[in-house]
C-alpha cells in the first residue's frame, strides 16, 4: 500500500516536470490552429468585444478598479448580477458551448476587451480585470496575431494540470487587434 501512494506521489510531482520543457506547447499550437483561432473571429464574439470597447472607451483606472472590486466582491456573495449579466450574454453561451464541446480538455475559456476586462466567460472568473496579467499583455498589447502560452500550473479547483493559452481577438474589417481570448487546456488530455 505505501508503495502504491508513493508511486501516486511521484507521479503528481513529476507530472509538471515533464511539461515544464515545453512539451505540451506543440499540442496546444494545434489546438490554437484547428480550434481557438475559429473561436476568435466568431461573429458573436467579435460583436461582443466591439461593443464593450465602444462602452467602456471612457472609463478611467480607477473605475475599472472599481468594476473590479464588484466583481470579486460577487464571487462570494448570494446575489451575483454583475456575474449573472455577463454569464448570460450570448457570447458567454457560446463559450460555455465550446468547453464543453471539449469534454474536458478545456477548463475555462474567456474574453477579455481592449482594457482587459472580462465580456465574456464560460466560467466565474476571479476576477474582472485581466489587464495587468500577461494573458492580456502579451496578447492584445503585441498585436492581431499574438500568441501567449503560459506555463503548466496544477489548478485547484479543477485538480488537473493546466496551461492557458491566449491569442489576440482581431477586428475583420481593420485587421486591428480589439482584445484577447484565453482558454485553460487540461494538458494531461492533450495529444502528443
Amino acid at each position: 500500500m505505501r508503495k502504491i501512494v508513493l508511486a501516486a506521489m511521484a507521479i503528481i510531482f513529476l507530472a509538471p516536470a515533464a511539461y515544464a520543457a515545453g512539451e505540451h506547447e506543440g499540442p496546444i499550437r494545434e489546438l490554437v490552429k484547428s480550434q481557438i483561432k475559429g473561436w476568435s473571429a466568431n461573429p458573436t464574439i467579435v460583436a461582443a468585444v466591439k461593443a464593450q470597447n465602444g462602452k467602456h472607451a471612457r472609463l478611467a483606472q480607477a473605475d475599472i478598479d472599481a468594476l473590479d472590486k464588484k466583481w470579486r466582491a460577487e464571487t462570494d456573495a448570494g446575489s451575483k448580477p454583475m456575474i449573472d449579466e455577463l454569464l448570460g450574454r450570448p457570447a458567454s453561451k457560446e463559450l460555455a458551448g465550446y468547453k464543453n464541446g471539449g469534454e474536458g480538455l478545456f477548463t475555462e475559456i474567456f474574453v477579455m476587451d481592449n482594457k482587459g476586462l472580462n465580456v465574456a466567460q464560460s466560467d466565474v472568473t476571479s476576477d474582472y480585470w485581466q489587464g495587468d496579467e500577461a494573458k492580456w499583455k502579451k496578447t492584445f498589447l503585441a498585436g492581431p496575431d499574438a500568441l501567449f502560452i503560459d506555463e503548466v500550473e496544477f489548478d485547484e479547483s479543477t485538480q488537473t494540470y493546466q496551461a492557458q493559452v491566449s491569442v489576440s481577438i482581431a477586428d475583420p474589417d481593420s485587421g486591428e487587434s480589439i482584445g484577447a481570448i484565453t482558454v485553460g487546456v487540461n494538458v494531461e488530455l492533450l495529444e502528443n
